[in-house]
């Protein structure tokens, strides 16, 4: 099982083996290598430029790096694996070398095997194995921590099956589900993190239920990564009053900050978000105030 620490409010109890081990949730900066990402229109798809903003964030207070060439924004069409690993390979390479965790953020097993070799120290798999069948075995091969995403099929049609009874429990179980799968792979119990899978397959209110009723992700015993940077949702709430047009990416981060509390609150292990400053600010206000409310009695946190 993944090491067991204090769990008191802002604070993750469970910590996958292999990657830094923090008394606060982490922060994780996105580094999109992609012409065609919702949240950054492209802005660091030259190698060296990707290089030079993962730096950056690290400077900025990144924990990990999350490095992906596959746009997963709705209506997304899926590159030629040749051409993903044109995109991830040099990025990932550079930033490894420099001694900061890398994590590689792709659906396929050949993408994440060429990673790992070239120093990538996890693998963000939104599609939790689903979508190549030889992932999972890859995995347990390399012994690499392993992120299991809810999902329920590719973008170019995921949100058609955005129906749910109860979007908290219908998740959960297809999560347990992904994890026996993985054990049955052999990757050991201690390298596997969860993903609600935010914006997947998932309308406002489901993501808003998630966010909500998150402690019941957690509670399922493996580090969760909470992903909802810039997220459409946050979007929509933000609408311009007199139009009616959803805030546009690039101006969510605040927004993006406050789910980050969120979800530290209720023992996230780790958030990926594209601005890491605030965001690390933010994680850190949260795990000192639940390092105090910890030692309140019960009453005294009662509004």
């Amino acid at each position: 099982m993944s090491t067991t620490t204090w769990s008191g409010r802002g604070v993750p109890a469970q910590h996958p083996r292999g990657l830094p081990r923090l008394d606060r949730t982490l922060v994780m900066g996105v580094v999109n290598v992609t012409p065609d990402s919702f949240s950054d229109g492209g802005r660091w798809y030259d190698p060296r430029r990707a290089v030079a903003h993962g730096l950056a964030l690290v400077d900025e207070g990144a924990d990990i790096l999350d490095v992906g060439g596959e746009s997963t924004r709705p209506g997304a069409v899926r590159p030629p694996v040749d051409e993903e690993l044109r995109r991830v390979l040099p990025v990932v390479r550079e930033l490894a070398a420099t001694g900061v965790a890398v994590s590689v953020d792709t659906m396929r097993a050949e993408v994440a095997a060429r990673a790992i070799e070239a120093g990538a120290a996890l693998v963000n798999d939104v599609s939790g194995g689903l979508a190549d069948p030889a992932m999972l075995p890859l995995v347990a091969q390399a012994g690499t921590p392993y992120v299991v995403m809810h999902w329920r099929g590719h973008s170019d049609g995921m949100q058609t099956r955005a129906v749910y009874g109860d979007v908290v429990t219908e998740v959960a179980d297809a999560l347990r589900l992904r994890v026996d799968a993985a054990l049955h792979a052999g990757i050991p119990p201690d390298r596997l993190i969860l993903d609600p899978g935010l914006g997947f397959a998932k309308d406002a209110d489901h993501n808003w239920q998630l966010l909500a009723r998150l402690r019941e992700i957690v509670a399922l015993g493996r580090p969760v990564l909470v992903g909802a940077a810039r997220k459409s949702f946050l979007g929509r709430l933000l609408a311009d009053p007199v139009t009616g047009r959803p805030r546009p990416a690039g101006l969510r981060d605040a927004a993006t900050s406050a789910v980050s509390v969120l979800a530290a609150a209720q023992g996230a292990w780790c958030v990926r978000v594209h601005d890491v400053a605030s965001t690390s600010d933010a994680v850190r206000v949260t795990a000192c105030w639940g390092r105090y409310a910890a030692t309140e009695p019960a009453w005294a946190l009662t509004p």
